[in-house]
């Protein structure tokens, strides 16, 4: 009896200031789906970044060096700790990946098979990590018989930098419309507590406890955080897709496919925000009013 009493007051009170309700709840909306969204776009960065990362090599183009020397040049870069793996490239192999990469184009491989020397031999360098790629280019560059070192980096600068400020734009967002949430949550709750005060008083005089005035307030609050969180999970599970795919470097952006796993992760910790918002809101919206 006392639990729907409780539940009965909660839905009153939301009745009795339905637009303040509801702008505290596009608030908590357009909160969550600024944020939520941030977090699956920045998931997709960091899916490019680590496409990028798995193939990122930097290419030692060699000269006219003896198999011996370039044997001992392989097994001495292999040993710097920023180097995870050296790979040998012959003319042959060169020549080779040169057919599957311009397969379009039969006249410019002709004239590649006239002459191959124009492929040199190389030795492929797969970094540790990353943003090792500058140090070991700048390194392997002055090697001797190193003709010239190159890296595919300025790519994977561009995308750390879009996922860097993907990043503060969430935590902006995260704190400007987050604290604008808590702001009207607490308003609503203020409202609902003024309206009500006539009521609360003679609840007080029956002997009824804060806490049990209390309650029906932070369901209030609540449901308003719940409800804008689950709308938002919603909007950004149903729609994230295009941006996502907008966004993307792939050659196919089709192949980027968000896990159905990580978007309820997150969801659930959207609905954690959206219910701690909504509560805290509703405790400083009774704040000064119903003391113990």
């Amino acid at each position: 009896m006392r639990f729907q009493y409780l539940l009965t007051q909660t839905v009153q009170g939301i009745r009795r200031n339905p637009l303040v309700v509801a702008s505290a709840v596009v608030a908590v909306l357009v909160t969550l789906v600024l944020v939520f969204g941030s977090i699956v776009v920045r998931w997709s960065i960091d899916q490019d970044i680590g496409r990028w990362d798995d193939n990122v090599r930097v290419i030692a183009w060699l000269g006219d060096v003896s198999p011996d020397q370039v044997f001992a040049m392989q097994r001495e870069i292999a040993e710097w700790p920023e180097v995870d793996e050296v790979v040998y490239f012959s003319k042959s192999q060169a020549l080779e990946e040169f057919r599957e990469l311009f397969a379009d184009q039969p006249a410019l491989i002709d004239v590649v098979q006239d002459d191959p020397s124009v492929l040199p031999q190389s030795l492929r360098i797969k970094p540790t990590e990353v943003g090792n790629y500058a140090d070991i280019q700048n390194r392997v560059a002055v090697y001797p018989g190193v003709q010239q070192a190159t890296a595919a980096g300025e790519e994977i600068d561009a995308l750390v930098v879009r996922s860097n400020r993907m990043r503060t734009f969430a935590v902006g967002v995260f704190i400007v419309l987050g604290t604008a949430a808590l702001v009207l949550i607490a308003n609503t709750v203020r409202m609902a507590v003024y309206a009500r005060r006539d009521e609360i008083a003679i609840m007080r005089l029956v002997g009824a406890g804060n806490w049990f005035i209390r309650v029906p307030f932070l369901l209030e609050g609540l449901v308003e955080g719940v409800t804008g969180a689950a709308l938002a999970a919603l909007i950004v599970g149903l729609g994230h897709k295009p941006i996502v795919q907008m966004l993307s470097t792939v050659a196919d952006p089709d192949a980027i496919v968000v896990p159905v796993q990580f978007l309820l992760q997150q969801s659930l910790l959207v609905l954690t925000f959206g219910a701690v918002t909504g509560l805290l809101g509703s405790a400083l919206g009774m704040w000064g009013t119903l003391r113990d």
